[in-house]
């Protein structure tokens, strides 16, 4: 009899949680959190400022492109920008794709669209362009929100 009560507790425990209502990714306190750290971080991509990107970005970044592979350390990204992307390219954010969910006990995970294109602003669309998606984990620490992982993909 024992093993039926813990079998419909742990049903009626399942369906409980089934029936709660989802986490909303696309609005609230933890979707503005990361959407402003995702301003933060590509704010100093576009303009160059290696010192916020450095102070943004875990020292062990693990950075994955579906391209150019895996790229490890925060100095590995730094120069990557300071040679590669400062005053050529910029990104921006496709409105409405940015998703924030709650990593318990380690911070969030953003995921969303963006395209590359010349650093001119006015040359920035989805038609002329590169389109890709990314998932990027954020850590929560002491000293503030930091960018430990990211998976680009999908480069158009």
């Amino acid at each position: 009899m024992k093993s039926v009560a813990a079998a419909f507790s742990i049903v009626l425990a399942t369906a409980t949680a089934l029936t709660q209502p989802a986490m909303d990714a696309k609005s609230g306190p933890l979707f503005d959190t990361i959407a402003a750290q995702d301003e933060r971080l590509f704010d100093a991509y576009n303009s160059c400022d290696l010192k916020t990107l450095s102070d943004v970005v875990s020292h062990d970044l693990e950075f994955y492109h579906d391209r150019t592979g895996l790229s490890r350390g925060r100095a590995a990204f730094i120069d990557a920008i300071k040679n590669d992307i400062c005053g050529k390219v910029r990104r921006e954010l496709i409105p409405g794709t940015l998703e924030a969910h709650p990593l318990n006990t380690y911070g969030a995970v953003e995921i969303g669209e963006h395209i590359f294109c010349p650093a001119t602003p006015s040359a920035c669309n989805l038609k002329s362009g590169g389109a890709a998606k990314f998932i990027m984990l954020w850590q929560q620490t002491p000293i503030g929100w930091k960018l430990t992982r990211v998976i680009s993909y999908d480069h158009s």
